[in-house]
């Protein structure tokens, strides 16, 4: 997903990105209302049995507004709609949160929000159309949207500077990962941090963030780190992620003796784009590699006079490389097109992940193929 796409122009809201556009619809007595949308109409070129395979239609269209209380305090909110009209179209409430800003002692918000390690994948989340895999998955503890979130973020380390920023969030029953809350039914609680450095006037960020859910003998917890350059229209990032699944497995043999194993998931992302002005816009080439992989651990031992044996496995749930380019007319209109060679092999768990339909004599054939995706986007 592009960097430059969509955000909000409100200091106090401190969520993904810097304003393009949006519509201000009021501004009177300290109190300030701006809409803003997009339209995006893409197409995904690639066997019809892969997953996300066709048309990816899709529009939004949200709200974000201010109050001025007192001359240090100011009361926000943000709510985002979006539809998908193409294939396998579904709705979503994408933000919905409210908070206070405190000015250098920070902010606070609680609602559907980002999980407090996207601040750390969105360096890698800026293809032109594919990426974002860190924050799209259940594989990662707090990295993506999520309901009932109360977050604390302060941006320039209680007005000491501005090249230092940390959030802390506790999520109700929210966490994004493949955890379940035995009492509900629903995802578990979780907690997490991050903070960020950006390095002097060098260019450089470095972010690092952790997040775990609760409860210790079936625990998911993440670790994350990033580093990102963004100067002289150059854009370079990696980021590195490790969850472990806790007693996540249950390995059960013919006479009844059972052993729980962890499951793991460890991924890298790295991007290059640079930005080049032409007399009409500006052309954003960019390439990247992405992988992540799945592991389960296996079991040897002995009790009684038996052995007890069970063999893990190691795959790839992504693994490819995209190279592509987004052309932006202007800060409201743009075209992009990305091609992802796709580098996963039929044994892997992620083609089969991919396959929708098992046309072939191969297994998971569909889900090794190459994807094109190619589209324009509206947005105000």
């Amino acid at each position: 997903m592009k960097r430059n796409l969509l955000a909000i122009a409100i200091p106090a809201l401190l969520v993904a990105g810097a304003a393009n556009a949006s519509i201000e619809v009021w501004n009177k007595d300290g109190n300030k209302v701006d809409f803003y949308g997009r339209v995006k109409a893409v197409n995904h070129i690639t066997d019809r049995a892969q997953k996300d395979e066709g048309d990816g239609t899709s529009a939004r269209l949200g709200m974000s507004g201010q109050t001025q209380i007192t001359d240090s305090i100011t009361g926000y909110g943000r709510w985002e709609y979006e539809t998908k009209t193409g294939k396998g179209s579904w709705d979503e409430t994408r933000y919905a949160f409210a908070g206070l800003n405190f000015g250098d002692a920070g902010s606070f918000d609680y609602g559907r929000n980002d999980g407090v390690l996207k601040a750390i994948t969105a360096y890698t989340d800026v293809l032109p159309e594919f990426g974002g895999d860190a924050s799209n998955n259940n594989w990662y503890v707090l990295s993506k949207r999520t309901k009932a979130v109360a977050t604390y973020r302060n941006n320039n380390f209680f007005g000491l500077t501005d090249d230092i920023s940390f959030a802390l969030q506790y999520a109700d029953n929210g966490d994004n990962s493949d955890s379940r809350d035995r009492f509900k039914g629903s995802s578990k609680e979780a907690w997490g941090a991050n903070v960020q450095w950006r390095i002097f006037d060098t260019g450089l960020t470095a972010g690092a963030g952790y997040a775990q859910t609760a409860g210790s003998s079936d625990r998911n917890s993440t670790w994350s780190t990033g580093l990102k350059y963004d100067n002289y229209n150059l854009y370079l990032a990696a980021n590195y992620f490790q969850s472990k699944f806790k007693n996540y497995y249950t390995a059960v043999w013919r006479d009844g003796v059972t052993k729980d194993l962890d499951k793991k998931m460890r991924g890298f992302e790295l991007v290059a784009q640079y930005g080049i002005d032409l007399e009409v816009g500006r052309l954003t080439p960019s390439i990247a590699y992405v992988q992540h992989k799945i592991k389960r651990d296996s079991a040897n031992f002995v009790r009684g006079n038996y052995r007890y044996i069970s063999r893990g496995f190691n795959s790839p749930m992504e693994k490819y490389v995209s190279v592509g380019a987004t052309y932006d007319l202007n800060k409201n209109f743009s075209t992009f097109i990305e091609y992802q060679f796709n580098l996963l092999d039929n044994d892997d768990e992620g083609a089969k992940n991919r396959t929708t339909n098992q046309r072939y004599k191969k297994q998971n054939k569909p889900g090794t193929k190459d994807v094109l995706g190619i589209g324009m986007i509206y947005q105000f």
